[in-house]
């Protein structure tokens, strides 16, 4: 099984003829995600790779059904473009831009606040069932359908999670990056929820790292709520305190998030954390043996 996408996810691209959203939507496409519909104000009736343009999210809803939107516009121009999807109700907004202002991200979390859509990211890499739907960038060659979900904060290292897993015959049954700004739509305690419910999930890899506490609140929330099997894997353990590292989200400030007081909350919560990529997955393959 699968959370937030599947087979019959109908998406609209919003940007689909800028330069990344015309080759990404290709991508998608290609894995077999139904994208039906591309947006650019003042493109309508255009098209890309066949793949029809409309002035507005409302017409795509409309016209082709669309009910999730991949936001691959310009920075300065990702809040509006979250509004129009919020105001036309959408239920799935999957923001892959980096470089969003934590000003933009801020009203943009309390627009959807009032709604029932739900935002990945911004700055995430999207999120993949694996076999149906891709929305993002993963390469989706890595992924194998299965029973374990994985979550992370790093796009890059989620993939190699996940190659990992695949090379041991283990896959996934949905994986997504839910951003590596300082602050996001999804957090990892709305994601674990998803993952505990659903059936076709038997164990979950959450990949954190250094920067913000999300991580801690996460190994609390496992600690009350969640009863399958987690392992953890957290980036950063050298990194320098004050320096940024890849994220806009990963940094250490006045002692908090650090790589230590993460692994020590997730460990104390039962979650084993793991130093690699290959180490994680032996990790799952342990536990799923077990249960």
């Amino acid at each position: 099984m699968s959370i937030i996408v599947d087979a019959g996810t109908r998406v609209v691209i919003q940007g689909i003829t800028g330069k990344f959203g015309s080759y990404h939507s290709q991508l998608m496409r290609d894995y077999g995600t139904k994208v039906v519909a591309g947006v650019t104000p003042g493109k309508g009736g255009s098209e890309v790779g066949g793949i029809p343009v409309y002035d507005s999210i409302a017409e795509a809803r409309e016209e082709q059904g669309a009910e999730v939107v991949a936001v691959l516009v310009p920075a300065p121009f990702v809040k509006d473009a979250v509004f129009e999807a919020v105001d036309c109700g959408m239920r799935l907004i999957v923001s892959l831009v980096e470089g969003v202002p934590v000003k933009d991200t801020m009203l943009t979390k309390r627009r959807l606040s009032e709604s029932d859509c739900l935002m990945i990211g911004p700055n995430s890499p999207g999120i993949i069932t694996p076999g149906a739907c891709l929305v993002g960038f993963m390469p989706g060659h890595v992924y194998l359908p299965g029973p374990v979900g994985v979550v992370s904060r790093s796009g890059t290292f989620s993939y190699q999670v996940a190659g990992e897993l695949t090379r041991l015959g283990i896959g996934q049954s949905t994986c997504l990056g839910i951003g590596g700004d300082p602050i996001s739509g999804v957090s990892f305690e709305d994601i674990l929820t998803r993952f505990q419910a659903d059936e076709g999930t038997e164990a979950i890899v959450l990949i954190g790292e250094i920067g913000r506490t999300a991580e801690e609140e996460a190994a609390a929330f496992i600690a009350r709520h969640v009863s399958k099997p987690v392992v953890s894997i957290i980036l950063g353990a050298t990194a320098p305190p004050g320096k940024q590292m890849g994220h806009a989200g990963a940094i250490i400030s006045a002692g908090r998030g650090t790589y230590a007081s993460k692994v020590a909350a997730l460990e104390e919560a039962g979650v084993p954390v793991a130093r690699t990529a290959t180490e994680a997955a032996h990790m799952v393959a342990e536990v799923l043996r077990r249960n």
